[in-house]
């Protein structure tokens, strides 16, 4: 049972809420794997004085990851809302009316009213905003996003819990496939052995011998370039090590990419010493089993 429990850097959360002025808000947080922590956030205009504030309180809660946040702003409509004309929008759109009745034989005079529906020539009157409402609606946004990163958070340790059943699952492959690549090296000497012979054989058709000793010697060179038991023991090591890592939790994803690399140095080193068929093809099974474990340890934070 892991002492924390591990996070995958993959989630995805949601919160929203209503400000005081009716309008209505929606954060949503996205995050997936990264080599550190990349937070990025698209906010409204008026809203970048919270920016520098949301992103250390991410740095504070997570590790790794690149994390996407939007924050989306459906202001509510206000019904009658008082209109003034722009003087100088008016201005020129009579301005320009007059100058094509001047030029258009019988064009009836600009009425008012169509003047009026111009683009820009009405606009609703604005008020300066209240400093004190504008800081409510920073903190009510602010608040809703500590409380939708806790929901990222929680996300992110769920997927975390399915991400340690799968390593484990893929670290008892890697173990089995070690188990095997031992018993079938062990047999390594003695086929080293029989193909010298049968190279010396046909090579020298039975004209005269090679002495025993001297046989042994190169037999002895030979196995120890190609002995794998170091392999063997390093990969066993990296398997016990990495359910250490998993059994400890916490954010071990660094960690874990660079044991990954060994197992995958160990595994490859194994199948260009192997003297067998058998030995290659389980260390090609080896190899493929931990490249499988290496892509899902991509997602531990």
């Amino acid at each position: 049972m892991a002492a924390h429990p591990l996070s995958s850097m993959t989630g995805f959360a949601r919160e929203g809420g209503t400000l005081a002025d009716g309008s209505s808000f929606l954060w949503e947080l996205r995050s997936v794997n990264g080599r550190g922590l990349d937070v990025r956030l698209r906010l409204p205009n008026g809203f970048e004085a919270i920016e520098t504030a949301l992103k250390e309180a991410t740095a504070k809660r997570l590790k790794r990851g690149n994390v996407s946040a939007t924050l989306t702003i459906k202001r509510e409509e206000r019904t009658g809302a008082r209109l003034t004309p722009d003087p100088a929008a008016l201005d020129q759109a009579l301005k320009i009316a007059l100058e094509l009745v001047l030029r258009i034989p019988g064009c009836p005079p600009p009425r008012a009213e169509s003047l009026l529906t111009l683009p820009g020539v009405l606009r609703a009157e604005t008020t300066e905003p209240d400093e004190a409402e504008e800081e409510a609606k920073r903190a009510a946004i602010a608040a809703a996003y500590a409380t939708a990163l806790d929901g990222l958070i929680a996300s992110r340790q769920s997927e975390g819990e399915k991400l340690t059943a799968i390593l484990g699952l893929l670290l008892d492959e890697v173990a089995a496939l070690h188990a095997l690549a031992t018993t079938q090296a062990a047999d390594q000497p003695a086929l080293h052995l029989a193909r010298l012979r049968e190279a010396l054989a046909a090579l020298l058709e039975g004209e005269r011998r090679v002495p025993e000793d001297r046989l042994a010697q190169e037999v002895a060179l030979l196995a120890t370039k190609s002995d794998v038991r170091e392999e063997l023991d390093r990969l066993s090591a990296h398997i016990a090590e990495a359910r250490r890592l998993l059994a400890s939790g916490d954010a071990i994803g660094r960690k874990l990419d660079f044991l990954t690399q060994e197992f995958v140095r160990e595994a490859n080193t194994l199948c260009s010493k192997s003297a067998s068929i058998p030995l290659t093809r389980i260390g090609l099974d080896l190899k493929a089993a931990i490249e499988r474990l290496k892509e899902q340890s991509a997602n531990v934070e």
